[in-house]
């Protein structure tokens, strides 16, 4: 009995550190998401006249930052 209370504990934790690395990879894929749209958002107020080239590349460069860390596996459902 010890021996599948122990195995079903494993299982257990395993299930949790799966359910997290999934849900820290869905939140790094809307943090994506988010920056992609300000960088759009500052592009697209830059060439309207109401944004900077400062803000765009800004917003450039977070996006970058981001990808670094977590890749771009956003993009691809862009």
């Amino acid at each position: 009995m010890a021996g599948f209370l122990d195995r079903a504990k494993e299982q257990a934790q395993r299930s949790m550190a799966q359910g997290k690395e999934k849900l820290e990879e869905v939140q790094a894929h809307r943090a994506g998401g988010d920056l992609l749209k300000k960088l759009g958002a500052a592009y697209y107020a830059e060439k309207r006249g109401a944004g900077t080239p400062e803000a765009t590349q800004r917003a450039l460069s977070d996006l970058e930052a981001h990808i670094t860390a977590h890749g771009d596996s956003f993009l691809r459902g862009a």
